[in-house]
């Protein structure tokens, strides 16, 4: 027992220094200015965990007579696992990775039994480095440009930088500008920085949050690098609601080497209250932690919590079935067994493009969801009229057990206002403004080489801090396999009153030109949308996107 619990250890060690390795590549990418280096490697470090979890249960069954379940035996593997992590500096991704190879060797698919941990044994509450993970400065001790100075000067992001005293002013600057900065300062006030950089494409960010009393704010450097191989301070970012935006499961995973995740999690908790840490293991890479954390959060507020697990808010989707707990903000989505015209799709087709989305960078405007398998909810919680639509629309991906509603197969994620609801109830400048956005999240998609395909309002939906989120990627497909088309004139007078089209429509073709009309059946939102964005209704306008991304000439 003691060497199946030491194999297991070790399949996660392994797994550990692995992606540490390729974490760190981030670093040289930016030192070289390589940036699609930068993302093939966050892309490729998103599989890491399943193949190493592959790679332990294949060593087991070679080694040991794993096949058949033995209680006994597995309660005391558990116990020696326990007993190994004393003193480990990554001990809840280790007991996460222990219950990912126990689930894949005995196909036991939720979190209801003894042989895994449902709960930490091990505390993180005050793990650290030996190396602390962050240090402190004191301005009113040493003087803002001496310290605004000390921190450039300790960053470790391999480049010097160009022109120290302009990164000095830029900050200062930032600074007189930023009205949510103390202006009155604390005795002991304070800035402290993470002593290891995140990268994420082209930028390198120093991170850090202001203690002032019992005030904890952002204080975030992004990093640039020049064309001749020096850095510069581009800005200081300390406002809540653009540092949440930074730190959104709508952008690319940070990649940030840590030798204990759990310490740089709770730095980043003190100033981001309104996010969670399954939000934020998942932001920098870890996303089966991400995904632990979740699920015992949930669990938690299962038990203290009363409201009904209802349809979500929005448009019915063809595709997904989707349900939600008010009082708590996900949603959960779960493929229908079978698609209604014109929906031509298949259940893989749809998993596939999910996985198409995690793997990509999603630019701020692609909502990332948590894919999780046998996952079982209290089917006392749910309403009659969500349970008759999952049994009538999925039936072959629920059923019942001990009075648990166990779901075969889904997506979590954010739950966010359905755009076209949000239409309903704004007009005069904030329609201006979320029409812009709207515009401008399509552009961003595009650029960064994806086109969502159904650009219907009802498939994106609005953050808390007003920025438009696409969540629907049943029909998103690459950029370059789209054909952008002009509608031609008609031949004859008689050929716009038709009901088909005179000319013929193959399956990758769009017409731009339609998209206004298609979206907007109210003539104020469609005319201001014109206005707003001409160029997303010409074709040329999208084949020089697709020129771009060819090329691979993607924007920040």
């Amino acid at each position: 027992m003691t060497e199946i619990a030491e194999t297991i250890l070790e399949g996660f060690n392994r797994h550990f220094v692995i992606f540490r390795d390729m974490t760190r590549e981030a670093r040289d990418n930016f030192i070289n200015g390589d940036w699609m280096a930068s993302r093939h490697a966050a892309i490729r470090r998103i599989n890491l965990y399943d193949n190493r979890v592959r790679e332990a249960i294949r060593e087991l069954r070679q080694r040991f007579d794993v096949d058949v379940l033995n209680a006994e035996l597995w309660q005391e593997i558990k116990f020696h696992y326990m007993g190994l992590l004393y003193g480990h500096r990554q001990p809840e991704l280790a007991e996460t990775f222990y219950n990912s190879v126990f689930v894949g060797l005995f196909e036991r698919h939720y979190y209801n039994n003894d042989f895994i941990f449902v709960r930490p044994s091990v505390s993180t509450e005050r793990l650290d480095s030996d190396d602390p993970v962050y240090h402190s400065f004191y301005p009113l001790r040493e003087g803002w440009r001496a310290t605004l100075l000390k921190i450039l000067q300790e960053a470790d992001i391999g480049l010097p930088f160009g022109d120290l005293h302009a990164d000095l002013r830029q900050i200062t600057r930032d600074i007189r500008q930023h009205s949510s900065l103390p202006r009155k300062l604390a005795r002991h006030f304070q800035v402290q920085m993470l002593h290891q950089p995140f990268y994420r494409n082209r930028t390198a960010y120093l991170v850090g949050r202001i203690i002032n009393g019992p005030d904890r704010l952002p204080f975030i450097l992004r990093i640039r690098r020049n064309t001749n191989g020096t850095a510069y301070v581009e800005r200081l970012v300390c406002e809540r609601d653009e540092v949440a935006s930074m730190f959104t499961s709508a952008r690319a995973y940070f990649l940030v080497d840590t030798e204990v995740p759990s310490a740089l999690i709770r730095f980043l908790l003190g100033f981001l209250p309104e996010k969670t840490a399954a939000d934020l293991y998942t932001q920098i890479g870890f996303h089966k932690q991400g995904k632990a954390e979740f699920y015992r959060d949930f669990l938690d507020h299962l038990q203290r919590s009363s409201d009904p697990i209802e349809t979500a808010p929005g448009s019915r989707g063809m595709v997904m079935v989707v349900f939600t707990l008010p009082s708590y903000p996900y949603v959960f989505k779960l493929i229908r067994d079978e698609f209604r015209p014109p929906k031509d799709t298949t259940r893989q087709k749809v998993i596939d493009r999910y996985h198409m989305v995690k793997q990509h960078d999603r630019v701020g405007r692609l909502s990332d969801a948590w894919e999780f398998s046998y996952t079982a909810f209290p089917l006392q919680r749910f309403t009659p009229e969500l349970l008759e639509e999952l049994y009538t629309e999925a039936p072959s991906q629920i059923s019942e057990e001990d009075n648990q509603l166990v779901v075969k197969h889904l997506f979590i994620e954010r739950r966010l206002e359905p755009f076209n609801l949000y239409l309903k109830h704004v007009n005069g400048g904030g329609l201006r403004h979320v029409l812009q956005d709207y515009g401008d999240a399509i552009r961003d998609i595009a650029a960064a080489g994806i086109f969502p395909g159904d650009l219907l309002p009802k498939n994106f939906g609005i953050t808390s801090y007003g920025r438009v989120i696409f969540y629907d990627y049943d029909e998103i497909q690459p950029l370059l396999e789209c054909n952008f088309r002009k509608i031609p004139p008609p031949r004859y007078p008689e050929d716009e009153l038709a009901s088909e089209p005179w000319y013929s429509v193959g399956p990758n073709d769009v017409f731009p030109e339609e998209f206004a009309t298609f979206l907007f059946p109210d003539p104020v939102q469609r005319e201001l949308f014109e206005q707003l964005h001409p160029e997303l209704l010409d074709a040329e306008y999208w084949k020089k996107l697709q020129h771009y991304v060819a090329e691979e000439r993607f924007p920040e």
